[in-house]
């Protein structure tokens, strides 16, 4: 019997979604994708959601991509534009660590808390390839400065810094995440159902239009990317808990 990979509960109106892949640190894996886009589409279709929350098991949001059993190609771009096409808000809860590919899943939520243990890195470069996809709902949203510096570099930084460069909409530092998450999920039970989903729609026009015209061109560079030498050396290097070969 399969395991399922994505916790629901609802309380009020609030459909809360789980990744519940502790063991892998909820990587982005084949079969996690497909269950958190299914249970998406079928919150959209539920009058009685008012609202998501994208949470998680385990002290890791998200570590990115499976490299051991990644989705297809058009599954990840498929997911951030589910997140954007919802129809109710999605509010990401984050209480851990977020890497790579997770980022991408963070961008592309309308509203997202994270506590003071949460950390965020862009480690693409560090394995020999590029945050390609999950760019296209950060580009709009993140300061461009501060976006160049982490996807360039690979640093860990803190969810203070995540809520300064607008990667977060807020850190509730050494606080209650869910005394902060509180007034949030207040304010959208209050909202009218068809206003939330039109004020939704007006502000993620541009996020989802960018993800729509570049998400082709940036699973192509990606695929290639991840076929290439630096990309086998890196994610070998990885798994083996050593440095690649271009660390000075």
């Amino acid at each position: 019997m399969t395991t399922a990979l994505i916790g629901r509960t609802r309380v009020r109106g609030v459909e809360t979604l789980s990744l519940d892949s502790p063991a892998t640190r909820n990587a982005l894996s084949r079969a996690l994708v497909s269950e958190l886009t299914d249970a998406l589409g079928s919150c959209d279709k539920d009058d009685d959601v008012r609202a998501v929350v994208l949470t998680h098991t385990g002290n890791t949001f998200s570590a990115g991509a499976d490299l051991k059993d990644p989705p297809p190609p058009h599954a990840v771009p498929a997911l951030l534009q589910r997140i954007l096409a919802l129809r109710k808000p999605v509010v990401a809860r984050v209480a851990g660590h977020v890497r790579a590919g997770g980022l991408g899943v963070l961008g592309a939520c309308d509203i997202a808390l994270a506590s003071g243990a949460a950390t965020f890195a862009f480690t693409e470069v560090r394995i020999g390839v590029a945050p390609a996809v999950i760019s296209l709902p950060l580009l709009p949203r993140v300061d461009p400065r501060a976006l160049a510096r982490y996807c360039l570099t690979g640093e860990i930084f803190d969810a203070e810094e995540a809520a300064r460069i607008g990667l977060v909409t807020r850190s509730a530092g050494d606080g209650d995440l869910d005394e902060a998450l509180a007034p949030v999920l207040d304010g959208l039970r209050r909202a009218a159902p068809t206003a939330l989903a039109r004020t939704k729609e007006l502000l993620t026009a541009k996020v989802l239009e960018s993800l729509v015209e570049g998400a082709g061109a940036m699973t192509e560079l990606s695929a290639s990317l991840f076929a290439g030498p630096d990309a086998r050396e890196g994610m070998t290097a990885f798994l083996e808990r050593r440095d690649p070969p271009w660390v000075l």
